[in-house]
């Protein structure tokens, strides 16, 4: 008797007919863990290319953005999660909102740095050929400079897309949602949880791949010059 009730309490370490049935719903996890991390890269890019050009206009702006958005970086997913869902409940809002502060550190950092790095006379060049501030930033220095942008949107999305997981506290979570369901069912189903964490990082792998081949398309140049 004993056996019969253990041989029930168990469940096998894999089962493809779990992912079987489950696919639609695994595909729709897939699709809400990829909203949430382009929603949140996206939202993130737009405000540190705007503390970035404040940054480059008024120097001592850079070390106050730096101090503050590494203040945000380091509070803890789920403190912040908390401390929105009395504004906007357990939402997209919610979630999305501490993934964006997340990688305003990164980004700020490497685009700043990139623009930086632009050389002096490729500036005085394009000053001397009549370009307004504007225009320096957004036809020159910003493309000489994606680069060293791309790089940092890279670490940001790895960063994000393993931080959505972390989002299914708040009943999203996307692909974190069967990590959390593998583990709170009664008998824990170690199908769920594998498939959680296999497709977080394959996600990640991708995405990562995906940003550098747009590295390599957009800016060749950088690949001419790490090879000379």
């Amino acid at each position: 008797m004993r056996a019969i009730v253990l041989a029930e309490s168990t469940r096998p370490l894999f089962e493809w007919r779990w992912v079987e049935r489950n696919a639609d719903h695994i595909l729709e996890r897939l699709g809400e863990h990829l909203a949430l991390t382009a929603t949140a890269l996206a939202i993130g890019l737009v405000v540190s290319v705007g503390l970035a050009v404040l940054s480059l206009r008024w120097r001592w702006f850079y070390p106050v953005a730096l101090s503050t958005t590494g203040a945000l970086y380091v509070i803890p997913s789920l403190g912040a999660f908390a401390l929105l869902v009395p504004f906007f409940g357990l939402s997209f809002t919610t979630a999305v909102i501490p993934l964006a502060t997340y990688t305003l550190l990164i980004l700020l950092r490497n685009i700043v740095t990139g623009i930086q790095q632009v050389p002096a006379e490729v500036r005085e060049a394009a000053v001397g050929m009549g370009f307004t501030r504007a225009r320096l930033l957004v036809s020159v220095e910003l493309p000489l400079a994606l680069p060293v942008v791309i790089a940092g949107l890279r670490v940001a999305a790895v960063t994000t897309i393993g931080l959505v997981t972390v989002t299914s506290m708040l009943g999203m979570g996307g692909l974190g949602f069967f990590i959390r369901q593998g583990i709170q069912t009664t008998t824990p189903n170690p199908t769920a949880i594998i498939v959680g964490i296999v497709l977080s990082i394959a996600l990640a792998v991708v995405v990562d791949f995906l940003l550098w081949l747009s590295e390599r398309a957009l800016a060749p140049w950088a690949r001419k010059k790490a090879r000379a």
